[in-house]
């Protein structure tokens, strides 16, 4: 397995969430969410960053920061599509042979786990990358929206091949490892990834991550101190703009 050198960090965004529309521009302490996620890509120091946009709006205001956004097709089905289309338009000729592909409604604090993936696909073990926390809520284990990780872990305890993702409460002893929504690929495990149709599994469990499992794909899991905040709906949001007004007042 080819080791990658030249990572590129993509950011798609797009204003019609279901949950939270329009969040990419939603101000946090006077700052849009995208330019707060914009800039954790950017001080995780791996590579260029930019956002795949998919309205005109996130476009104008990540230009306005000084920083590079595209504009793609805002009928694309997911983020995953977003960035290779993003990606085919900056870099026609491959010099980026790895994509970290960052979600831009992380805030804050997720330069670890963007440097985390960007470390696995440098180690040459694993056609796609990702992050996991340990979760100890006893209510978040048991919450379907909290996406579980099962891990054959490594002797260190620091990173695993994953084996499958679930939303399922687990069974028995053991850590729970909360997955975190950032992704390394390999180019050619991205364009893989997105030639491919839906999966069974993925369909069934409404998890991309799954259809590269069914591929044939190998994904690796980094453990991380602790999830970065993520904003999905409007009392996420409200917490966002608590935090960010705490961490001023320090």
């Amino acid at each position: 397995m080819n080791r990658p050198v030249n990572p590129i960090v993509l950011i798609p965004a797009r204003m019609a969430a279901t949950r939270l529309p329009g969040k990419p521009l939603a101000l946090i302490d006077g700052v849009p969410m995208i330019v707060r996620a914009l800039q954790c890509a950017l001080d995780a120091g791996i590579g260029p960053v930019a956002v795949a946009a998919g309205d005109h709006e996130i476009v104008a205001a990540v230009q306005a920061a000084g920083a590079m956004a595209v504009l793609t097709d805002p009928l694309l089905p997911s983020g995953s599509d977003r960035i290779l289309a993003a990606l085919r338009q900056l870099d026609p000729a491959g010099k980026h042979d790895a994509v970290i592909n960052m979600q831009g409604d992380m805030p804050f604090e997720a330069a670890d786990s963007v440097r985390a993936c960007a470390r696995l696909l440098a180690a040459g073990r694993c056609d796609v990358a990702t992050v996991v926390a340990e979760e100890n809520d006893p209510v978040a284990k048991a919450n379907p929206d909290v996406v579980k990780a099962i891990l054959a872990m490594d002797s260190d305890g620091q990173a695993g091949r994953a084996l499958y993702f679930t939303r399922a409460t687990l069974y028995g002893e053991g850590p729970v490892w909360r997955h975190i929504g950032v992704y390394g690929y390999t180019r050619a495990a991205l364009e893989a990834f997105n030639d491919a149709p839906p999966s069974a599994l993925e369909k069934r469990e409404k998890l991309e991550q799954l259809r590269g499992l069914e591929l044939g794909l190998s994904l690796r899991a980094a453990v991380i101190g602790s999830a970065p905040i993520a904003v999905d709906s409007p009392a996420d949001l409200d917490a966002a703009r608590a935090f960010a007004a705490a961490m001023k007042a320090i």
